[in-house]
């Protein structure tokens, strides 16, 4: 199965966590493959049976710039090739901004929904108040969706 993850970042500290999730998708079996900047054109050209979004969240719960070009384009084309897919977010954040909290990662998955992407597991949040291996802390709910993608 192929894995197209997508990712968000400011610090860098979400395409770590993506880039984790790919080694660690690969170590179970699936062709993952990120691109920190993908391209509409890149991820049909990868052609992906499943869906993750890493992200973290600026501003006042907003995506990071270097999201947004590809958000956008989703937002706008809707591809009728998602329909369907099973899909995850993973979220950053800190609980400290109270109710835009992850609002990056919250952003995502109302996009996979209007993709027809289905979610497969419940969006992870990692708070930057709580942890400082948000990398380590993934491997469990990364384990999991691995589990449910091969269901």
């Amino acid at each position: 199965m192929k894995v197209a993850i997508i990712s968000g970042s400011v610090y860098g500290t979400a395409e770590e966590v993506a880039r984790h999730a790919e080694s660690l998708l690969k170590a179970a079996g699936f062709e993952a493959w990120h691109a920190a900047r993908a391209t509409l054109q890149d991820l049909q050209g990868f052609a992906p049976d499943a869906l993750l979004a890493v992200t973290s969240t600026t501003g006042m719960g907003e995506l990071p710039d270097n999201l947004m070009p590809l958000y956008s384009t989703l937002r706008d084309t809707l591809p009728a090739a998602w329909r369907g897919l099973p899909g995850a977010v993973i979220a950053l954040g800190d609980s400290s901004y109270g109710d835009t909290y992850c609002g990056g990662g919250e952003q995502m998955r109302e996009l996979f929904a209007e993709l027809g992407v289905r979610e497969v597991q419940p969006m992870l949040r990692l708070d930057a108040s709580e942890t400082v291996t948000p990398e380590a802390d993934a491997e469990p709910w990364l384990a999991e969706l691995a589990s449910a993608l091969n269901a």
